[in-house]
């Protein structure tokens, strides 16, 4: 058996989709830098225009259900998994650089993230979290049933008008982050960390 062959028989067996079905989702304008080293469900819902780096990869069981819709930017190291939940991703959002990791693999898991996020340098989220457009996560963070708030991205001139935001290191589990409004964390995050961006970024 050739190497392509026993590839694409690994992958069939384990309900993923081949190297050749990956550049065939290039017809919707989605870019594999190295389709060898992507693994994606044939389950999942994969949308246009989207951008795998090498070394991502995307699960969905019989069990769960994984929706990515337009422009988003898979960095390497990006995990997601819908084994016993539900994942939906929006558009142009960025998972990495520094890895990333979903998982909605408990009952009653369910992960909703909105459009023009960043999620960056090892963050990873569980349970029922909402990640509304415009919110970040930036670093080491554990997000377990939280929701940031959706509003402006990390480009929106005033920051008081920007979606919720993580920073630092530590478990978030049961926070909300209004608009506007950051965390930093170094171990663990509470309501009462919470702060305005605006201390970071001075408004003009």
């Amino acid at each position: 058996m050739s190497v392509s062959a026993y590839i694409d028989e690994v992958r069939r067996q384990k309900g993923l989709l081949t190297p050749a079905e990956l550049i065939d989702l290039s017809g919707r304008g989605n870019l594999f830098y190295d389709p060898y080293s992507v693994l994606i469900s044939a389950r999942a819902v994969i949308g246009r225009d989207n951008v795998f780096f090498p070394g991502v990869y995307l699960f969905c069981t019989d069990g769960g259900a994984l929706e990515v819709q337009n422009g988003n930017t898979f960095h390497a190291n990006t995990l997601i998994e819908a084994s016993n939940g539900r994942i939906r991703i929006g558009s142009h959002n960025q998972f990495g650089e520094g890895g990333f990791t979903a998982k909605a693999n408990r009952p009653g898991a369910s992960i909703s993230i909105g459009d023009e996020g960043r999620y960056l340098n090892g963050a990873s989220v569980f349970g029922e979290t909402d990640l509304g457009s415009g919110s970040q996560l930036l670093g080491q963070i554990t997000v377990d049933t939280c929701t940031l708030s959706a509003g402006g991205s990390f480009r929106e001139a005033d920051p008081d008008r920007r979606a919720g935001l993580l920073k630092g290191t530590g478990v978030a589990r049961n926070l909300t982050v209004p608009v506007g409004q950051v965390a930093v964390g170094a171990g663990s995050f509470s309501a009462s960390d919470l702060q305005p961006q605006s201390n970071f970024h001075p408004k003009a």
